[in-house]
């Protein structure tokens, strides 16, 4: 395959993934075809491409070649009393009713992969492969699990989707505020991906996910106006998303906040998301954890200097924050805050607290790497960034963290 044709089937899959699967599920109302029917599409895209070119319109193309998979999949599996059935799915082509508030396939797709009737982990890994696109591994090491656990999990959501019939729509009005929460968890963990991706041979950050998740995220605060948890995931995306051109360097290597070129952040972008946090804090009402990540992504984006950060602002909310969510990752980094005010050897003892539920997280070893850093053990803090270079699944990241330990003396 040409580098053209080859880079066009990846772009392609990263962009369209969820377009195709979601119009495949509409049409046919099945996962598993859906599914399948655009992984052939894309793997008929890597040899056809190679040969013929790429199409003027890949997504066009990409679509009609699903459907036409997902067709003939039905046709071999058809039994004889099912012949009517079939004709109506293959042949009927007259467009569908809205179904819901708003006519969006993939905002219908990912209601559906969050059903109520699902297991919360379930849910999760099944939206992040449906909607988010995400392979197997990226999504094991998205949730810290076993790649194992994952392909199961999404194998029995499917399955129970078919057996209990749920149905692929928006849920109505009264349903949506018990609904709304697990669909904000997924979209969260989308825009990471994106924000910094994980899996091999991609770009180490995934605007079409990150654009994806904010879309979404826009979509159901139309439908939930005055919730503010979704108001404080749509800030605490677009205040995340403003300093994405800052974030890598011209050599392909991560620049951290403190480096970063703040004259390159989207002044528009965190205008919308300081007003979103303000409207929020104005409301007068008990903030949740989106809404208390958006206002440190406040802080942090107000600073015209790292120096000028309000550190102490900064732990307050973070101390907010742990009462709400008093996750493992919440507290490695409130200690970032901490080592800003205290030192890092307060900060140091509080994060070796957290290694037997975090060992596996690659964030957990940048973080004593930086603070061993601090403190002049070198040694320490080359063993700390080994260990984040072995986890860590960005290219950008292991660039920057190889810099940063060979940086340092033996």
């Amino acid at each position: 395959m040409s580098v053209d044709a080859e880079a066009a089937v990846t772009r392609a899959h990263r962009e369209e993934w969820a377009r195709v699967v979601a119009a495949l599920t509409r049409r046919f109302g099945d996962l598993d075809i859906a599914e399948e029917a655009a992984a052939e599409a894309f793997a008929i895209a890597v040899e056809r491409w190679r040969a013929d070119g790429v199409p003027a319109n890949p997504g066009a193309w990409l679509t009609t070649t699903a459907n036409r998979r997902a067709i003939d999949r039905i046709r071999r599996e058809s039994k004889r009393d099912d012949k009517h059935e079939e004709a109506r799915m293959v042949h009927d082509d007259t467009p569908h009713e809205p179904l819901g508030a708003i006519d969006d396939d993939r905002l219908r797709l990912i209601f559906t992969c969050c059903h109520p009737a699902l297991a919360a982990e379930a849910r999760v890994a099944l939206t992040l492969r449906m909607v988010g696109g995400l392979t197997v591994p990226e999504i094991a090491r998205a949730l810290l699990v076993a790649e194992s656990a994952v392909a199961q999990r999404i194998t029995r959501a499917k399955a129970k989707i078919k057996a209990a019939r749920i149905p692929y729509r928006v849920p109505s009005a009264e349903d949506l505020p018990a609904r709304v929460s697990g669909v904000l968890t997924v979209l969260f963990l989308v825009f990471n991906e994106g924000y910094l991706a994980t899996g091999p041979g991609t770009d180490p950050l995934r605007h079409d996910l990150t654009a994806e998740a904010i879309r979404l995220t826009r979509l159901i605060r139309v439908l939930l106006p005055d919730d503010g948890e979704v108001a404080g995931l749509l800030a605490l995306m677009l205040l995340t998303e403003a300093r994405r051109s800052a974030r890598v360097s011209p050599g392909g290597e991560l620049v951290a906040l403190t480096e970063q070129d703040r004259g390159a952040w989207d002044t528009a972008l965190i205008t919308e998301g300081h007003r979103l946090v303000r409207e929020r804090l104005a409301a007068g009402v008990a903030p949740g954890r989106y809404q208390i990540l958006a206002a440190i992504n406040a802080v942090h984006t107000s600073a015209r200097d790292m120096r000028d950060t309000d550190w102490t602002q900064i732990l307050a909310l973070y101390d907010q924050l742990v009462r709400v969510d008093p996750s493992p990752v919440v507290a490695l980094n409130r200690a970032i805050a901490v080592a800003e005010l205290d030192g890092p050897e307060v900060a140091l003892a509080a994060v070796d607290r957290l290694e037997d539920r975090l060992a596996g997280y690659h964030a957990f070893h940048v973080t004593r790497a930086d603070l061993l850093r601090r403190l002049g053990r070198s040694q320490d803090s080359r063993a700390a960034y080994d260990k984040a270079i072995e986890l860590a699944g960005n290219t950008a990241e292991v660039a920057y963290l190889t810099r940063r330990r060979d940086q340092l003396l033996t």
